[in-house]
């Protein structure tokens, strides 16, 4: 038995931001907001519930598996044949808010898909520190 085919690979990007956890939850959850940072989407954060992100690449197709109001968020991010899961945790400081994103279940044999989701997510965490900067 070869453990290494099912060995699965994760991208994880941190920041220290200087936003209390219920902001930067407005920032993940609601539609008009992950627009701006991430893809349309029609997100809700409810259990169950099947969304789409869209892009001009094309869409991925996800499923809300975790809500737990402004501590963690988790949906399943399904595009090109990569079944992965993302999960947001959010863990309060004294300045601010840490945020963890982790996007776990990239195959050894999608190096492709898996760094440019180590690209692409360093992007969208840039334009989501634009769009906290702005929102009240």
């Amino acid at each position: 038995m070869n453990d290494k085919l099912t060995e699965t690979l994760s991208v994880v990007v941190e920041r220290e931001m200087p936003h209390p956890p219920e902001k930067i939850w407005r920032a993940l959850t609601q539609p008009h907001l992950i627009e701006e940072w991430l893809m349309k989407s029609d997100f809700k954060p409810d259990m169950g519930h099947r969304f789409n992100l869209r892009a001009d690449w094309g869409a991925v197709d996800c499923e809300v598996l975790v809500v737990e109001p402004n501590k963690t968020l988790s949906y399943t991010w399904a595009a090109y044949g990569l079944e992965s899961v993302v999960t947001w945790t959010l863990t309060p400081t004294s300045t601010g808010t840490h945020l963890r994103m982790e996007q776990s279940g990239f195959r050894p044999d999608q190096q492709q898909a898996y760094h440019g989701a180590g690209y692409g997510w360093k992007k969208f965490f840039a334009n989501l520190e634009q769009v906290l900067a702005r929102i009240d």
